[in-house]
């Protein structure tokens, strides 16, 4: 029995994955497959890796964030903010999982990435909540991993910079579009620890002493100033969505060097080394990504996957809702990156015959992924904040049920209701589709 090339593709990726080999370079040798398969040149691996690497501008804002998150997250800058943030929500109800979101928001603006807030922000909440009785190990970590989905979702964010790329959408209107979820998700999540902390009858924290506020705000005042340079200086014109990377980086690197000194030259070549094996990780996956695109597009799949769509004679909300569940689904096992520049890109044809806006799946599926990272059994947020504090999951996944739910519904929201993502983008100007 022969084998076709995209069989051949199929069998190599997942065997790969069986035999847990990193996914990017079962991507490189699923393509490589196809390739023999196919019988054509191997050289064009080559051609269209460093074709799709060389050509992107837009990613070099990817090692850039996350050089930029590693800087802060070695620095000081974490407890600054969460000082910052003690004053303004500390006093509420469970003060300590309110401060935790608020200080997400704020670090979102800064990293654009789940995984640096868990690691950064989040463990330094979780240690300071679980100093009270009354928080137990399961309830901080689940409000550290349920944050954490923050980092994404409001700008800048490294997945929507990896869609734009795929989607040929403007990074500038997904940074928009992710603006307003962003804040309901605030918002929700903070109705949920209040409901929970009412429930349990937590205790307020103890107010900060009025005399210390002043010294607080001094030294919570440059790392806050950082989303309002980005943010700014993107939509002035001043400076391009992946210009804003640099400059976060320099931020960064000024704050945790020269005005804190809060790394020592060993520390330094730390974050230097952990920000390159994080980028090599992303950059490997892009180049598997590029050559199973080219194979994709050399069979047709997009073509065929918008033709079924069609002869299905779905509505858009009905596609829309048949993508969440796949993503739902398949982000419990695969990571976002493989997500964003496998899977996306077959589906955008459909997209376009269907009519959807761009943004709006956009942030719909970097939602979905988010949701994907604190859903069990894979989700990786879970994974990490197990490894940092040594939470056990199923004690994170039994008090965090609520934030799943509250997530979900969410979601379906912005399903229902695209003026949710697409109002901001279209009120500062970006060519949005109207609904």
């Amino acid at each position: 029995m022969t084998m076709t090339p995209l069989s051949a593709l199929a069998a190599v990726l997942v065997l790969g994955m069986l035999l847990r080999m990193p996914i990017g370079f079962s991507m490189l040798m699923s393509g490589v497959a196809y390739l023999i398969t196919k019988g054509q040149d191997l050289g064009l691996v080559a051609e269209q890796v460093s074709n799709g690497l060389y050509n992107s501008y837009v990613l070099l804002a990817v090692p850039l964030f996350v050089f930029a998150a590693n800087l802060m997250n070695a620095g000081t800058v974490s407890e600054r903010i969460f000082d910052f943030c003690r004053i303004l929500v500390g006093r509420m109800r469970g003060g300590l999982a309110q401060v935790d979101i608020l200080v997400s928001v704020i670090f979102s603006g800064m990293s654009g990435s789940a995984i640096a807030d868990a690691a950064g922000p989040g463990l330094v909440t979780i240690r300071q909540m679980l100093k009270k009785p009354e928080y137990t190990r399961g309830f901080a970590g689940a409000v550290v991993v349920a944050s954490a989905t923050l980092g994404p979702i409001i700008p800048p964010s490294i997945p929507m910079v990896i869609y734009a790329l795929v989607s040929g959408a403007s990074v500038g209107a997904l940074f928009l579009g992710g603006v307003v979820p962003g804040l309901l998700m605030t918002v929700l999540m903070m109705c949920v620890v209040h409901f929970i902390a009412t429930k349990r009858n937590m205790p307020r924290e103890e107010p900060i002493p009025m005399h210390e506020w002043p010294s607080i705000l001094f030294r919570g005042a440059l790392p806050l100033s950082m989303p309002i340079v980005l943010l700014g200086g993107i939509y002035s014109g001043a400076f391009t969505p992946t210009e804003a990377a640099a400059v976060a980086a320099l931020h960064a690197l000024i704050l945790s060097t020269v005005v804190y000194r809060a790394l020592t030259w060993r520390s330094f070549w730390g974050v230097v080394m952990e920000s390159t094996r994080a980028s090599a990780v992303i950059t490997i996956i892009l180049a598997g990504s590029f050559i199973l695109n080219y194979a994709f597009t050399a069979e047709q799949v997009p073509q065929h996957m918008a033709a079924w769509v069609d002869s299905m004679q779905l509505s858009r909300i009905q596609f829309l809702l048949m993508v969440n569940v796949l993503f739902l689904v398949l982000g419990c096992f695969l990571d976002v990156s493989v997500l964003l520049l496998v899977f996306v890109p077959m589906l955008l044809p459909a997209v376009n015959v269907l009519g959807i806006d761009l943004v709006h799946f956009g942030v719909l599926v970097v939602l979905n992924m988010m949701i994907g990272l604190i859903h069990p059994p894979f989700g990786m947020l879970l994974f990490v904040t197990k490894a940092l504090t040594g939470i056990p999951i199923g004690e994170m996944m039994r008090e965090g049920w609520m934030f799943l739910v509250m997530l979900l519904g969410l979601l379906l929201a912005l399903t229902f209701l695209p003026e949710l993502v697409l109002w901001l983008p279209r009120t500062m100007g970006y060519g949005v589709a109207a609904t």
